[in-house]
């Protein structure tokens, strides 16, 4: 096998390749799961990263003299960085904050969210010139917001969102009253007034 791959390095080319796009594929969904605070997984990946890094440089390394390796290394580089991203995207570890701020005083928003089982908070304001502001507030986890932001969307079009990665999330006594059936943090709410 040495021989083979001694006198015709060009055989290595899909194999640095796709080692480079795995590995960094691996290392760049490490680097935004460690921004979100998952320190046990990040550690598992980064395993694997390395291990996979190191036996793609040493068979570039090895075969220097071989110019298409450096460049099946470099392009396996600039894949890996865009599968990693989609990867970690279709993963959507984690939780987002959604804001979102409604103009109009006709729109539910905040009910019609709760309606959809959203822990949507609603806090009055002014957008000046005495025009009625809402902002809603939901937390939620990344793989639902696609569909909070289609019923934002949906029932206030006119509203304007924003949204934050959240790296923790204390779940603590509103959302377990509101998962065994209880009104949640408007009781909550209620009980401190």
């Amino acid at each position: 096998m040495e021989t083979i791959l001694g006198t015709h390095a060009w055989v290595l080319v899909p194999l640095i390749s796709c080692a480079r796009v795995t590995d960094v594929s691996l290392g760049t969904c490490r680097a935004i799961i460690v921004v979100r605070g998952h320190r046990i997984l990040a550690a598992g990946i980064g395993f694997f990263e390395s291990i996979i890094w190191l036996l793609a440089v040493s068979a570039v390394i090895k075969h220097i003299d071989a110019w298409y390796l450096a460049l099946a290394y470099g392009a396996g580089f600039a894949t890996g960085n865009y599968v990693g991203i989609w990867l970690e995207q279709r993963l959507a570890i984690g939780s987002e904050l959604v804001r979102a701020i409604v103009f109009e005083a006709n729109y539910r928003l905040a009910d019609t969210l709760r309606d959809h089982g959203y822990q949507a908070v609603q806090l009055s304001g002014s957008a000046g010139a005495g025009r009625p502001a809402e902002v809603i507030l939901v937390v939620e986890k990344r793989r639902r917001i696609p569909e909070l932001l289609a019923a934002i969307r949906r029932d206030a079009p006119g509203a304007v969102y924003t949204i934050s990665d959240v790296k923790s999330v204390y779940e603590g006594p509103s959302r377990n009253l509101q998962q065994r059936g209880g009104a949640g943090l408007d009781w909550m709410l209620s009980k401190r007034r």
